[in-house]
């Protein structure tokens, strides 16, 4: 082993499975094009003012996750925790509110959080991230709960259900939080150090939390979704009419509340069979006051963010099918200084005629075709003594148990091309 190491919590994307990011990235991309979004692409690293006030002080990204420091100028920077902050500035800066609306965005990108690396965790990932903003409507909330489920569907996941909740409002939430402290202070003996202290920064939090003594107390808290004014039971209600009426399965989960400050009514989860204890593949929701918040007019949004490492892990896991990257058809061996200046005339021939060619750099001609098997390539191009002798050079068919031809060099680029053109139809 070297004297360095990577960083913990960080990975080394090694040539061996790039066809499952290049198989992601490729579907994450059609889905959405599909669905009309735009890419959008951001900084890796912004003020961190923008993180600690759009994702908010009290959330545990901001408290214990985010990789902060002063550059050399003294600005405090943060490498980015979350895509949704950094679009929404970049929505007000770039004035695409004057857009029509929705204005429908996605990214592709890694993330920094530090947190304690595990299995599909890790400090340095990457996400898909999709955003509607604009529109108030339910629609614009069914319209990124169907790209979540419609990349899912398209990777083969299975069971795919929605989980769901309404956090309410500004105008409604304020009165269920007074009620729900209220009910946790009764309980105060019976909850984790954890849950007390989040009871006065961020008391939504302490229905998501995993410790095991708190699920009693939990499960008999009283429900948002009884406490939600009318505007939030109309937008709910009609949300899951849609989902209803498209017969996609759900399961209203009042613990459901997402960990970051912005949401506002709408909250889901897609979950997933067959992956473990953690069956939650991405989430995500509504943050209509983020946008004012950030300093741009009043705009409601809605979007999701999934983890592209865990869904490669499920992937993995369940062997889906996925197509080996191309490899260039052809590889040249060659044999003696004459014969290499031939061959390098003849790899940038084949290449000027968008044809994918590798040379062989070193070794025997029976070393140089070793490797050539190794590429996977169909034809193996040889040029040696007799080669350049008679003006030809011998062709392999890799595919066809090692059959070979002659052929003269003026014609070899003709041949090639004809004979992949044939393979291909």
């Amino acid at each position: 082993m070297g004297k360095y190491t990577r960083p913990k919590g960080t990975q080394d994307l090694l040539p061996a499975t790039q066809r499952y990011w290049e198989y992601l990235r490729a579907t994450v991309r059609r889905e959405a094009l599909q669905y009309g979004f735009e890419r959008i692409d951001l900084p890796l690293f912004e003020e961190t003012a923008l993180f600690t006030r759009g994702v908010g002080e009290a959330t545990d990204i901001v408290e214990k996750e985010m990789y902060s420091f002063e550059d050399k100028g003294g600005r405090k920077i943060t490498l980015r925790p979350e895509f949704t902050a950094g679009v929404v500035r970049a929505y007000i800066e770039n004035g695409m509110r004057v857009q029509p609306k929705p204005v429908k965005l996605y990214s592709v990108g890694p993330i920094f959080r530090y947190e304690r690396p595990q299995a599909g965790r890790y400090r340095q990932f990457h996400q898909f991230n999709a955003e509607v903003l604009g529109v108030q409507e339910p629609l614009a909330d069914l319209e990124v709960m169907l790209l979540a489920w419609d990349i899912y569907a398209a990777l083969d996941f299975q069971g795919l259900a929605f989980q769901l909740n309404s956090t309410g409002c500004p105008q409604c939430r304020p009165a269920y939080i007074q009620t729900l402290t209220a009910y946790y202070h009764q309980h105060a003996a019976e909850i984790c150090d954890t849950c007390r202290r989040r009871l006065t920064t961020n008391p939504l939090r302490v229905l998501d939390c995993k410790e095991t003594r708190c699920q009693p107390v939990i499960a008999g808290a009283p429900k948002i979704a009884e406490q939600l004014c009318t505007e939030c039971e109309t937008h709910f209600t009609a949300l899951r009419g849609y989902l209803d009426e498209l017969e996609k399965p759900y399961t209203l989960n009042h613990r459901l509340v997402r960990g970051l400050d912005y949401y506002t009514k709408t909250v889901f989860e897609v979950w997933a069979e067959g992956i473990g204890a953690q069956a939650a593949v991405c989430g995500g929701g509504r943050y209509d006051g983020l946008i004012e918040l950030l300093g741009g007019p009043p705009t409601p949004a809605v979007g999701f963010a999934a983890g592209l490492e865990r869904i490669i892990m499920v992937m993995q896991h369940q062997e889906t099918p996925v197509p080996e990257l191309p490899t260039p058809p052809v590889f040249i061996a060659h044999l003696g200084a004459a014969a290499s200046r031939v061959a390098v005339q003849l790899l940038v021939d084949l290449r000027a005629a968008g044809i994918g060619a590798q040379i062989a750099m070193s070794g025997s001609l029976r070393s140089q075709l070793r490797t050539a098997d190794r590429k996977g390539g169909r034809f193996a191009l040889i040029i040696g003594e007799r080669e350049m002798e008679h003006g030809e050079v011998t062709v392999k068919d890799m595919a066809q148990g090692w059959s070979q031809t002659s052929i003269p060099l003026e014609a070899v680029v003709a041949w090639v091309q004809a004979r992949l053109k044939r393979v291909s139809e």
